[in-house]
């Protein structure tokens, strides 16, 4: 099971973890934005690998250059990595420690608000590949995360939304009374100091829903909430060197499989217009046109949570805190779904 550790005094908690793994030897890895945050960190001494920033970057060709590095600096099975960054950074530093020597260590220092509440807790790791996200991956916990919100004050209003979009699906799939004190929260004028309660509650959901289903043979499914469809959006934009960010993605997945629920499972039609008015307000992306339903189908297809050959597999609501894993629906449903999309968001 993964250690959180909820602290602003990151370098006093990294220390103490080092101290109990006592490891072989120690690494880092940083992007270029990271960097500097892991070089503050390193009191131990450590090599500090960099790889490029950018989710185009999270590839097999990264990766293969952490695990040169591992390799010709004498890592062995008793060393330890520490990524740090956002979520690229630590979806490939966790595959790179899981599948090195079969296996070494490694501690998350979550950067970014999309980290800390996606992918730096719970044990999935992974790179892209052939234009499809996080093709290429295993489950690989973490010994340690550390959650702090001291870095997030230099992020980019974008990046703040985009971890936020992650915060909404797991308020929708917890309770109602957390999702409305998450839609209530205005993520536009962010106050940090008001976002670290909601913040530890909100990696506790997915905490608990992880110590119960670590590999995602049931309930952890739920988790997938906004994902079928956002992973289509974000594979369509990268296909078409136009990225967004993965919390964009989530957040319009999300309207699309509310509509869904709409449709197959009576969700109230009240809680779309609702995110559909946050959405308009915080998270403009480029709109979807008639033209790009296929391709999304396509891509909604090839999805790995799918289990069938040909269907495709949703988490679908009916109602908030309510979530039905393991839902499909055809392709006129889709397309009527992608409809009701653009008219809540007037496209």
């Amino acid at each position: 099971m993964q250690k959180l550790i909820f602290t602003n005094e990151v370098g006093q908690a990294l220390a103490g973890l080092v101290g109990e793994l006592n490891p072989a030897g120690v690494f880092f890895l940083a992007d270029s934005n990271t960097r500097p945050i892991a070089e503050s960190l390193n009191a131990f001494g450590a090599k500090v690998i960099e790889i490029p920033a950018g989710d185009e970057n999270k590839n097999l060709q990264t990766l293969a250059s952490v695990w040169e590095v591992l390799s010709t600096s004498g890592a062995t099975r008793r060393s330890l990595l520490v990524n740090v960054g956002g979520g690229m950074v630590t979806d490939l530093g966790g595959f790179a420690a899981a599948s090195f020597k079969r296996g070494i260590r490694f501690i998350n220092v979550a950067t970014t608000l999309l980290g800390a509440v996606d992918a730096a807790v719970g044990g999935k790791t992974g790179v892209n590949f052939l234009h499809f996200k996080n093709e290429i991956g295993a489950f690989a916990p973490a010994d340690a995360v550390i959650i702090s919100t001291r870095y997030f004050s230099t992020l980019p209003a974008e990046e703040l939304r985009s971890g936020f979009a992650e915060m909404l699906k797991h308020g929708l799939i917890s309770s109602g009374e957390t999702y409305r004190r998450l839609l209530a929260f205005d993520i536009a004028d962010a106050d940090l100091e008001a976002l670290l309660p909601l913040l530890e509650e909100n990696v506790k959901v997915k905490e608990h829903i992880v110590e119960i289903d670590p590999r995602e043979q049931g309930i952890r499914k739920a988790l997938n909430l906004g994902h079928t469809a956002g992973h289509a959006f974000e594979s369509l934009a990268m296909e078409r060197r136009r990225p967004i960010p993965h919390g964009f993605a989530v957040a319009h997945g999300l309207l699309v499989e509310m509509v869904l629920s709409n449709l197959l499972l009576g969700f109230p039609s009240a809680e779309l217009h609702a995110v559909a008015a946050l959405l308009r307000e915080a998270y403009a992306m480029e709109p979807v046109r008639c033209g790009d339903y296929d391709a999304l189908i396509e891509l909604m297809r090839h999805d790995k949570k799918n289990s069938s050959r040909g269907v495709i597999n949703f988490t679908l609501l009916n109602r908030p805190g309510d979530p039905v894993i393991d839902s499909t629906a055809d392709e006129d449903t889709i397309r009527a779904a992608l409809d009701i999309y653009r008219e809540l968001l007037g496209q």
